[in-house]
């Protein structure tokens, strides 16, 4: 059973219906205001979509329990129902992780792939079923400080504390029963092995001071993908979109471009 997503369109490229798409994934436990400091300058030249995964923000919450390919389906019915075919599609972690399995779910609509902060398997499934368990029995405060410590660097949550305030928000606010959904579908995942079927030109961005995806996770990726290429943003820590969006708009832009211009 697929979830109705909240999504919304964003920028002058949002009414021209021969505009590229590109959709954007986020981290779990944030919705797309994540990508609010890259959107302006991606909606000039694409038709940006950016969604909230199941159980995240006012999307819906089916009761079984997902996988990542769940989570996917989700994605592709939501453009289904919007009348949307092919599409670009850009995720950080979480949202990272879907665009992967996208790709390898359904290669056919995906026309090029950014991948950042993420991983083609996070690790041993058993701290995401604990993770999930502890959100489930004593709500959202359990995890975001710990979360959102590790999602930008001390300098920048010295000198951005408004910024790091409203991460926490966001983060506070994520219904626990869609948190702990989509910790289980992380749980499950592991493509590691059939990254070498991905045939879409992608992209891997990775921060340098990243704890939470080190810069081998990445590495990976890149080395499994065929043709992918790797770029380390310096200076930034999880959520490098936000503390290094300028960089993080330059690379998906020419990448973007790139691949446009391709014969």
């Amino acid at each position: 059973m697929t979830a109705v997503l909240d999504h919304r369109f964003d920028g002058p490229a949002s009414g021209a219906a021969d505009a590229p798409v590109l959709v954007l994934g986020s981290p779990l436990g944030a919705d797309g205001r994540v990508w609010d400091r890259l959107v302006p300058a991606l909606a000039a030249t694409h038709r940006v979509v950016r969604f909230a995964a199941r159980g995240h923000g006012q999307s819906q919450l089916p009761p079984e329990s997902p996988t990542m390919a769940d989570l996917a389906a989700d994605v592709l019915a939501m453009l289904d129902a919007d009348g949307i075919d092919r599409f670009a599609y850009a995720g950080i972690s979480l949202g990272g992780a879907l665009g992967l399995t996208l790709a390898l779910e359904a290669p056919e609509r995906v026309e090029r792939l950014v991948v950042c902060s993420s991983a083609a398997c996070f690790g041993d499934p058993q701290p995401w079923h604990e993770r999930a368990a502890l959100v489930r029995a004593d709500g959202m405060d359990a995890v975001a400080e710990t979360v959102v410590g590790r999602w930008y660097t001390p300098e920048y949550a010295e000198r951005e504390p408004d910024v790091v305030a409203a991460t926490l928000a966001m983060l506070r606010a994520t219904p626990p029963a869609g948190y702990a959904a989509c910790c289980e579908a992380i749980a499950a995942y592991d493509v590691r092995q059939r990254l070498a079927g991905i045939a879409v030109p992608t992209l891997v961005l990775a921060a340098d001071r990243d704890p939470s995806t080190p810069l081998p996770l990445a590495e990976e990726i890149a080395a499994g993908v065929p043709g992918a290429t790797l770029t380390v943003i310096e200076d930034a820590a999880h959520l490098v979109i936000v503390e290094q969006a300028e960089r993080v708009g330059d690379e998906m832009q020419q990448f973007l471009k790139t691949v446009q211009d391709t014969p």
